[in-house]
Order: structure tokens, then sequence, then C-alpha cells
């Protein structure tokens, strides 16, 4: 079985976290409630079953979740267009699949964002497989996602790609290792001490010090 890559899409092949985060903040405000825009962000990447309680309270989530996730999801799906992939991004999927990966785009994006991410990316005819919302209960941190991406690749020997300590901590109770990017926002030290083995400014940088990394077929 070929060693497979797990790479995270929202935030680390395409640029959509400050997005998430500005939809989030319209979305509470538009049913009252102001939550600053860092916190928002310091979020983003965790699922929407768990970052309205995460930033707004438990009492929150039982009163306005449901209504605030809609709400995030109709006011993102009017910046969908203003997302682009990074620089890289698209090369970096090639080069895995050429060397001999599985490549596993792991998403927990609604259908209709994940459908245009593949597009952005070009990415149908390099992906071998990819999830969507549809395939998991729990989003991270629960391991879900990875373990549907891994059950999806046939294998155990993965390692992740991605941009928050949300994705590290998913990974590793997936029992993978993650290697992350800095293009969600989030600090070098903060991404190590959630548990990544290596951290990159970009995913630029990260093409071309991959084989510094696990990043390749063993």
């Amino acid at each position: 079985m070929a060693r497979a890559a797990i790479l995270d899409v929202d935030g680390t092949l395409v640029d959509t976290n400050y997005q998430h985060a500005l939809a989030w903040f319209r979305a509470f405000r538009r049913y009252g409630r102001v939550v600053p825009v860092w916190k928002l962000h310091r979020h983003v990447g965790m699922g929407g079953d768990k970052l309205v309680g995460a930033v707004a309270g438990d009492d929150v989530e039982r009163e306005l979740g449901d209504e605030l996730r809609a709400a995030e999801g109709d006011l993102y799906k009017g910046m969908l267009d203003e997302t682009e992939r990074f620089a890289g991004a698209r090369d970096l999927l090639v080069e895995l699949k050429r060397d001999g990966m599985t490549v596993a785009l792991a998403s927990s994006a609604k259908e209709h964002e994940l459908d245009h991410y593949l597009d952005v990316l070009d990415a149908r005819d390099v992906a071998d497989l990819w999830t969507s919302s549809a395939d998991v209960d729990a989003t991270k941190p629960d391991p879900d996602l990875v373990q549907a991406a891994l059950a999806k690749a046939d294998t155990d020997d993965a390692v992740m790609v991605g941009d928050t300590g949300w994705d590290c901590q998913a990974a590793a109770k997936a029992g993978i290792e993650t290697i992350c990017v800095r293009t969600g926002g989030w600090a070098a030290d903060e991404l190590y001490e959630a548990g990544a083995t290596a951290v990159f400014e970009s995913v630029e940088e990260l093409r071309a010090r991959r084989g510094e990394t696990s990043l390749t077929v063993r």
C-alpha cells in the first residue's frame, strides 16, 4: 500500500481562515452577540459543531447553535469566490502523487464548499480521495475526519499536513503525525506546542524542504 499524505484544505491549501472568521463574526452579531474576530480566528479549524460553545459558551450553543451555524454557512457562501489557493498548493499535490503517495484531501467542509475548493485547486485529477462533512459525525479536534481519510485510503501509514493546532490534535488522536504550515495564522511555537513535528512558513517552503520531513514514501 502506498503511504498516504492527508492534507487539510481550509487554511492549508486554500486561503479561507479569515473569511470564515468574518462570517462567524457576522453570524453572531446577527443574533445579538459580539464575539471578537481574533477569538473566532483562534477557533477556525475547529468544527462548527464545537466552535459556538467554545467561543460563546454552552448556553449560547443550546439556544442558538444551529441558527448560528446556518447563518455562518450562508455568509461564508457569499465569500467563496474571494478564496484562492495558496502558491504551490496544487504543485505540492502533484509532487506527492508523482512520488507514489496516496493524496487524500481531508476536509469537513460542506459538499458545495468542497466542490469549489476542488475547482480552485484543480485537484480532481490529482487527489486520490477527499472527505466532506457528510463523512463524519464529529469534527476536529476529534479524530473522525482523519480516520475517515485513513479508511478511504485503506492505510494507517500516513502523515497529516495542516495549519492549526486542531489539525495536530485530531491527527494525534488518530495515531499519525502532523506537519504544519503557518498559512492559518498560528505562530510556529503554538503549532509545535500542539504537537506538530515540523512547521513551515508557507506551502512553498514545505515543498522546498519536504525532503527534511517524513512527507515521503518510506
